[in-house]
């Protein structure tokens, strides 16, 4: 378990520092250069995520369950999916009017995610996970939107083609997760199923 919590600490924590801790990044980037403080936050994510990813494996093997969802949630968890896949894809297609109003359409998607997962599952492991990365998004998008109103620069308005090229992205990305067997080849669980 403490590898988990490690590896989440180690990844919001760098994850963090442009929201949360801007002053501190922008010394970071003084002291070593753009392309060493790129380096160094690349190794810090990826060694965070490598212990995450072992340490949240390394607990669903031995769950600690700390209450069952009703079958229910894992419904509700489908289409939270879906909306935050759709986030996730206006995060990267231009020019749509999801990220135009929304701003930071990434930051809610990983909400969305986190909220979804966080209500399908019930083990200590499920909640330290999804949890953080809540708590972490929230945080963030606070940040963000602060920051948004303190800067005179207005929006891009998006067009409806973009909104409905990102909305056809994000579905066919939740499809493959659904239904291609991307989710268990990825996590090794497939949606409906309880994991342990």
């Amino acid at each position: 378990m403490w590898q988990l919590i490690i590896g989440l600490a180690l990844f919001l924590g760098i994850h963090s520092l442009q929201s949360i801790a801007p002053n501190m990044r922008q010394s970071a980037i003084k002291r070593w250069g753009p392309l060493g403080f790129k380096g160094i936050y690349t190794a810090i994510s990826l060694l965070g995520l490598y212990l995450l990813v072992q340490g949240y494996g390394q607990a669903r093997l031995d769950p600690l369950v700390l209450w069952t969802p009703p079958r229910g949630m894992q419904h509700a968890t489908l289409l939270l999916m879906w909306v935050a896949m759709v986030l996730l894809a206006a995060s990267y297609v231009p020019g749509n009017q999801i990220k135009a109003k929304l701003r930071h359409p990434m930051t809610l998607s990983v909400k969305v995610w986190a909220l979804g997962h966080l209500l399908a599952n019930g083990n200590l492991a499920d909640v330290l996970l999804f949890g953080a990365f809540l708590a972490w998004s929230v945080l963030v998008f606070r940040a963000a939107r602060q920051r948004d109103r303190l800067s005179l620069l207005s929006a891009p308005e998006g067009k409806p083609l973009g909104t409905l090229l990102a909305v056809l992205v994000g579905t066919g990305i939740w499809a493959a997760f659904l239904m291609g067997g991307l989710h268990l080849w990825l996590v090794g669980v497939m949606p409906f199923t309880r994991a342990g």
